[in-house]
């Protein structure tokens, strides 16, 4: 039910981003989905890989500090009150919403965002009892690279 997801600091200069994107590119690690944020010295680069340990490993041994994180995919309808419907059942359970960022898949009607809950299991089992389930990581990523 949940992802896992890679966190690197990167300075803000030109060419930071390619360092790591390189080194996964030459380990044939696909990033699936990424979110980058930006202070004027520094950015978070935020990506799912499905073979993560292999990618924090590289990462780590090129001199990068890696943090792994929980998140949880959820199939959001594609309409007017779809992200809303998810965001109230989380309320409701008392849970907060971090941040957010969606994956490049769409299907029968529906996009897939990947949500970080500062609680995961507390957000999955409120979802769950409203009738939303997250996405299975072995089902996304047979879905994402077809």
């Amino acid at each position: 039910m949940k992802v896992k997801q890679l966190s690197l600091f990167l300075e803000n200069k030109p060419g930071a981003l390619s360092r790591p994107v390189k080194l996964l590119s030459r380990a044939k690690l696909n990033i699936l989905t990424m979110s980058i944020a930006d202070t004027q010295q520094f950015g978070i680069l935020r990506f799912v890989v499905r073979d993560w340990e292999k990618a924090k490993r590289l990462l780590e041994r090129d001199g990068f500090v890696v943090k792994v994180s929980d998140m949880v995919a959820i199939e959001v309808a594609d309409k007017p009150g779809g992200l809303a419907d998810i965001l109230v059942t989380v309320e409701k359970a008392r849970v907060n919403l971090e941040y957010m960022y969606g994956f490049t898949l769409k299907t029968e009607g529906k996009g897939v965002l990947a949500f970080r809950f500062d609680d995961p299991d507390r957000a999955i089992a409120a979802l769950q009892k409203k009738g939303i389930s997250p996405i299975k990581s072995v089902d996304l990523f047979k879905r994402l690279e077809g």
